[in-house]
């Protein structure tokens, strides 16, 4: 997976953390627990805000 894998990361957080409420999380803790997604394979220096975002909102979606 790589930053750009929205939609997948959201999927994987979700059933990783099953009780975090994604609306609440710190764009940190998002950032180091991607990073700790088995199969992600990517530079930690690519992602910015607008990519944590992406991914929170996918997560928020996905919670629902």
């Amino acid at each position: 997976m790589k930053w750009t894998d929205t939609q997948r990361i959201a999927e994987e957080l979700n059933d990783k953390f099953p009780d975090i409420d994604p609306k609440t999380i710190r764009f940190t803790d998002l950032h180091r627990w991607v990073m700790e997604l088995d199969g992600f394979d990517d530079d930690a220096n690519r992602s910015g805000e607008k990519i944590l975002e992406a991914i929170q909102g996918a997560w928020i979606e996905e919670a629902e």
